[in-house]
């Protein structure tokens, strides 16, 4: 049986990891958002970047 003080230790190390990693990009619709878009190649963008940019960048 795995000790409790593992399980607790494990679930917040992966807490921490995805909240650090999804601190990492900006906003949908934010000017950095639409700045760091507009330097990736509109070949790599999704369907929906290239909607989003559309709806927030460009109107």
């Amino acid at each position: 049986m795995i000790p409790t003080k593992k399980i607790c230790t494990v679930l917040a190390f992966t807490f921490i990891s995805v909240t650090g990693l999804s601190a990492c990009s900006p906003e949908v619709g934010s000017k950095e958002w639409c700045a760091e878009l507009k330097e990736k190649p509109k070949g790599d963008w999704s369907a929906n970047e290239a909607t989003d940019f559309a709806k927030y960048c460009l109107l």
